[in-house]
Parts: C-alpha cells; structure tokens; sequence
C-alpha cells in the first residue's frame, strides 16, 4: 500500500495494530528525551495526521467502526491549526486541559481493550494516569514492543549521525567539572549513588556540548548516568564522537555507545537512583525497577542551574540581542517599504528575515520555525506557514511574526505585529493592540517579593484584554535557554489552573523569560508583542526584604502607528519613550554603513519620543 494519504497511513496502523493484538494506540510528539521539538525520525505523529505543531498527541482506536475511533488533543495554542491540518473525518478535535487522552480512553476504549503505547515516548505519571482511567472500563495500557507506526512508516529517516560539538567554557561560564561536582554535592546530600539525565538540553548543559540533531535546538541525541563520585557516563552514538569531544570530556567522563543505555541502566542494580517524573520516559523507570534499583523520584538536578544563568550567560544573552537586534531592525524597514507594495508572501517574508539574520553574527539556526502569519492566519498563535498556507500580506492589514535566532553566545526569541500599508490602521486593531502592549510593559515593570512564582504575575499582562472581555489563550512567558532550548523551564508565566508545569516555580535572579501577552480574533487578525526579561535584583533604601524586577534584553522597535496613545499612562508612554531610546542607542551604531542608510533613518523615525 502507498503510504501517499494520511487516510492510507491510518488505515496501515490499523492494520499492524490488529495483527499485534490491540484495540488502540496513542501517538504523542515526543522521542526517548521527551523532548518538545523532536528529529525527523520522531515526528510520527505528523507522519499519521498531518499535524505540524509542536505539542500534540492523537489516540487511534483499531475498530475504524467505532465514532469516534480516533481523537486529536491540542491546547488552545493549535485550535485553528489542527482544523486545517487533520481531517475531521478521521478524527475528532478534542482540546486540552478540558479532557485529556487518558480521560478520553476511559470514555470510549471498549470493554476489555488493549491499549498500546511506547513507552520510551510517554511519561510514568501519563502511563499511570491512562492505566487507572481504563481499568475501570476493564480494559488496559500495555506497552509495545517496538513502535507500531515505525513498521508501517517506510520512508522514515534514521536519527541524525552528526557530530557533537564542544561547548566552550568561555560561553558556557563554568566548566563541565564544576557542574558535575554540583550534582555529585546533590546526590551526596540526598544518599543517592546517581541520576539519569534524559533531556537532551540538561545533558548539553552539565557536559558542555550541543549539536544538531534536533531543527532549532542545539542538542546532541544522548544520555547521561551522573555519579555521586563524580564521574558521569555519556551514551552516544559513536559517529557522534570526535577526538575533540574526548579530549573536552576527560578522564572522569566514560564514553559509551548510545545502543548500550538500557545495559548501562540493568547495572545500576541495588543503587539509589534519582529520575526526574517530568522529564525521563516510563521505560527509563521500568528498567531500572526490574533491574533492582531503588529509583527516586527527583527534579533532575540540572534543571534549577541552567535556568539560572550565570554573569558569563547573561552577558551573551545581552550580545545575542544586540546582534539580533539588527536583524529585525532591517527587516522591519524592509517590510515597510515593500509591504504596502501587496507583492510580500508569508513565506517571502520569513526567508527574508532568515537573510537577515544570516548577515549578522554566528547564526547557527532559527530557535523555532518563523511564525509568519498575515491577516487570519495571525489568529492561530503558533501557526507554521506552508506554501500551501502562505498568504500575501494585504496592504491595509495585519501581519504578526515570531522569530529567533541560535547564537552561541546566545539564543532569542521576539514577536512584532505590524500594520501594513500607509492608511490609518482600524481603531479595534489599535485599542487591542495597545492592550496588549500595555500588558507587556506591566511584566516588564513590575517589581516582585522574593519567592514570587509566574502565576502571581500573569494578571498583571491581562487586566487590561479582561477589563473589556477578552483574553489569550496561551502562557505569558516561558524560560528561555543559553544557546540551548528556545522554551525552557522551570519557570514561566501563566495562569496556573490546569496544573501547568512551572507556574509555582519562584522567579530568581539570572532566569530569562518571555513577556508576551496577545489577541486573536478567529478568521481576521492575531496580535502578539514579545521582549525576552532577565530577571534582576532591585534595590531600594529601607526595603521589607529582598526584591526583583526585570532587565528587558530585547532591542527591536514596536509598531508605533498601532498605538493608541489615549490608553497610555504617563508611566507607559515613559517607558515606551526609554525603551526605544535604548534600542536606537544599541542598533543604531551598527547601522553606520552606507547600505544601512536608509534603515537607520527609519530607525530614528519609529525611536522618536511618542
């Protein structure tokens, strides 16, 4: 069979699903680092459905005579997307935290099914979570052996053979032996004998090492066993491996093949294990309880220390947005002189950006696919642009794009909503748009008690959409890495119903984040505005405690022409005036070039005092 249709590429799973026994299958989009953005040799899921989201799980029933035999969850993020990725024929749209695959399986899995699942994809507490919801249909979760959807996938690529790339300490801030001393202190102080570390961005960190096995994140496909010695094992595949890495590991790293993790797990029998729940697979858990390990479940040590960027980190951090900076600096003054024209597609625009960004420092990739999204489709907040999908850029409307580069000395991520065209933008574009600023600059200005968490802060971005009956269907902010992980935790902004993951974590000196409220109106326009924070120790004479507030690293000027300034504050239209005179006082010296003449006269333009 021709696995040229989805409907063809369901039907095919079926099919192996029945010859293996099972009444069903829950595909997520994930690899054996549950990680967000995955290899092409992991993204099943896209394969199966079509959907090209970044989070994501479809649940397959094999009755096809079933209704519904097969579900699509996503989170508000992907509502349109998934409507016009997936065909509502063959699955239903089911929205998450509302319900959930687990929930969903105890609803419609028939009496008595076998469910199957990979559980090198799925995290302990999910397998938990789906076992209990379908014991009381009497049914149950039974893991496979080997991916169903690999059998029938015949084109599938094989996992990157690149080379893993050193991580120089003068970059980094701290050697790969201070970090590992850290979390020898750790497992010592806890009477454990080693941790498993999974996530690729924590194996990066700790070892001081990237790669480019995964689009848009700068990781190497490997794992780590670190000891309460100090020593560490580092499984990998063994083309990955080159005298410089050996030579950057030392003596206390033991370089093993990555085929042979789950040998190296079984040895770790009757030793005091440490595995993160949230971030090492079901797998990792049932090889070491069979192999008889005491397995403990803990934060991976490694977590809290990344977040917590050091002074070398931060400074890179700062350089990265200057260098950026320029970037979109030019694009945007590109986008208004050719804009207005009605010629610019979404996909023009993104690879335009993409040449800017090439023409400025050590740009080693995008951090995440360039949303680049025109008129309706900016409604869908993470939407992926396609030929199929790209629009023109109407003059007289709005186009939004959310963008950022990997540098080594830094990664960024920033959001501009623009108006296109020369006529006066519409007053209900205006006013939401300013709301949405407004929010912005409330995070950025706020000023916060030690052990304030993202949940606490959250309000402050949508008090001005709620005061009018409206709101966004996404997070705040999230935590963003040092050349690793555009999306990094455990901090970020949020509401905190649905136990999102990171909203009760306290926001502490050196972690980075996003501040980006939006506003989507379905089937006309989305507004987002973006600037990454750092957060900061704030001072002040006779103070009840420690406090803090934010440094904003984002350098890119805001769609002025979009602003109500009847909505501003005094305070707001201060900050907006000292925010952009900052970014004409960095981007600007760069500008000195005779073919950046024009850029930097527009660039004086939109820096002026509102």
């Amino acid at each position: 069979m021709l696995m040229n249709t989805h409907e063809a590429r369901l039907d095919a799973l079926r099919q192996e699903l029945k010859s293996r026994g099972l009444d069903g299958f829950v595909i997520p989009i994930s690899d054996e680092h549950m990680s967000e953005y995955v290899g092409a040799y992991a993204q099943r899921l896209a394969w199966l459905t079509g959907f090209g989201g970044s989070a994501g799980t479809a649940v397959v029933l094999t009755d096809s005579r079933l209704s519904p035999s097969a579900a699509m969850f996503v989170d508000g993020r992907y509502t349109l997307q998934v409507r016009e990725q997936v065909d509502g024929k063959f699955y239903a749209y089911e929205s998450v935290p509302q319900t959930s695959p687990a929930r969903w399986l105890g609803e419609h899995a028939p009496k008595g099914a076998k469910i199957g699942y990979d559980a090198w994809l799925h995290g302990s507490k999910w397998a938990e979570a789906a076992q209990a919801a379908l014991a009381a249909k009497g049914a149950t979760l039974v893991p496979v052996n080997g991916n169903p959807i690999d059998a029938v996938w015949q084109d599938q690529p094989l996992p990157s053979p690149a080379p893993a790339i050193v991580h120089d300490d003068g970059l980094a801030g701290r050697s790969s032996k201070a970090k590992r001393a850290e979390v020898s202190e750790w497992l010592t102080a806890r009477g454990l004998d080693a941790t498993v570390i999974s996530a690729l961005d924590s194996v990066a960190w700790l070892l001081n090492i990237r790669g480019t096995d995964v689009d848009h994140t700068p990781v190497a496909l490997s794992y780590v066993v670190a000891h309460a010695n100090g020593t560490a094992d580092l499984y990998i595949a063994d083309e990955k491996v080159t005298p410089e890495l050996r030579r950057h590991l030392g003596n206390a790293v033991t370089v093993l093949p990555r085929d042979a993790f789950i040998a190296g797990l079984e040895k770790l029998s009757g030793k005091r294990v440490a595995v993160d729940p949230d971030n090492a697979v079901a797998a990792i858990f049932e090889t070491l309880r069979k192999a008889g390990a005491t397995v403990i479940e803990e934060r991976d040590p490694t977590i809290l220390p990344k977040a917590v960027k050091n002074a070398v980190e931060q400074q890179g951090q700062r350089e990265a947005q200057a260098i950026d900076g320029v970037a979109v600096a030019r694009f945007l003054h590109w986008l208004a002189v050719e804009g207005p024209k009605g010629e610019i597609t979404e996909m023009s625009a993104a690879a335009k950006l993409l040449e800017f960004r090439q023409r400025c420092g050590d740009l080693r990739d995008l951090s995440f696919d360039t949303i680049s999204a025109a008129g309706p489709n900016g409604a869908s907040p993470h939407y992926r642009v396609t030929e199929e999908s790209s629009l023109t850029l109407e003059p007289e409307s709005v186009y939004l794009v959310d963008s950022g580069g990997q540098y080594p000395c830094g990664t960024t991520d920033i959001t501009r909503t623009v108006w296109i065209g020369t006529g006066e933008p519409l007053a209900e574009v205006k006013d939401r748009f300013t709301r949405v600023l407004k929010g912005n600059i409330a995070i950025d200005r706020a000023v916060f008690p030690k052990g304030t968490n993202g949940s606490q802060l959250d309000v402050l971005a949508r008090q001005f959409l709620w005061s009018v009956g409206l709101d966004y269907a996404h997070g705040t902010g999230h935590g963003v890495g040092s050349f690793l992980s555009v999306h990094e935790g455990p901090q970020r902004i949020a509401k905190a119903a649905g136990g999102q993951a990171g909203t009760a974590q306290e926001l502490i000196p050196g972690m980075i984040l996003s501040d980006e409220p939006g506003y989507y109106k379905a089937g006309e326009y989305g507004i987002r505005i973006e600037n990454l924070v750092l957060v900061e120790t704030r001072e002040f004479a006779g103070a009840d405690g420690e406090y803090y507030g934010f440094e904003t690293l984002t350098l890119a000027p805001i769609e002025r022409r979009l602003v109500d300034t009847a909505l501003l504050s005094s305070e707001e239209t201060a900050w907006w005036n000292a925010y952009h005179a900052r970014v004409r006082d960095v981007i600007a010296p760069q500008l000195a070039g005779a073919d950046d003449a024009a850029t930097l006269a527009w660039l004086e333009e939109q820096c002026a005092p509102l």
